[in-house]
């Protein structure tokens, strides 16, 4: 099933490898382009004001083009640069991981998509919390008696 490929890990590593090296290839090129990323996950240092945080939404998408290119490298799995922020153009170093990238985007079409649903590296998850989720998240299913007719018959 699809939900059993893109919840795997080693699809997400898959992923994050195409990433990176699609990355290279675009910094080699010196073709602008922009990343569509999970805001969770990235880093901005130093720390924007509330105000601006605030109005960015889950799923940002940030330009990469001039001094923001010029500024950006890949390094130990993140893509990092610096960009300006709000009507002061408050400068800040962005560091986003790249399982945290998905889109890549050229001229507004978008080159690269990922599906995978990545653990950060840094988080440990128990297989018994996932199972009971998986558990909990089928019950709920299974109790909307509209939903039965999406189970296999034998």
């Amino acid at each position: 099933m699809l939900i059993d490929i893109i919840n795997d890990t080693k699809f997400a590593e898959i992923l994050e490898a195409h990433v990176e090296d699609l990355l290279i290839y675009l910094f080699e090129k010196e073709q602008n382009f922009g990343i569509l990323c999970r805001i969770e996950h990235l880093d901005f240092d130093p720390p924007l004001p509330k105000e601006i945080t605030d109005s960015f939404r889950p799923m940002t998408l940030f330009f990469l083009a001039g001094y923001t290119f010029e500024s950006a490298k890949i390094e130990d799995g993140y893509i990092i640069f610096e960009a300006g922020f709000g009507a002061e153009n408050i400068g800040s170093i962005v560091s986003v991981p790249l399982f945290a990238i998905m889109q890549i985007i050229i001229d507004e079409t978008p080159i690269f998509v990922n599906l995978s649903q990545p653990r950060p590296k840094n988080t440990v998850q128990n297989d018994t919390s996932l199972d009971e989720g998986i558990k909990n998240s089928m019950s709920a299913f299974l109790s909307n008696p509209e939903n039965q007719k999406f189970l296999k018959k034998k």
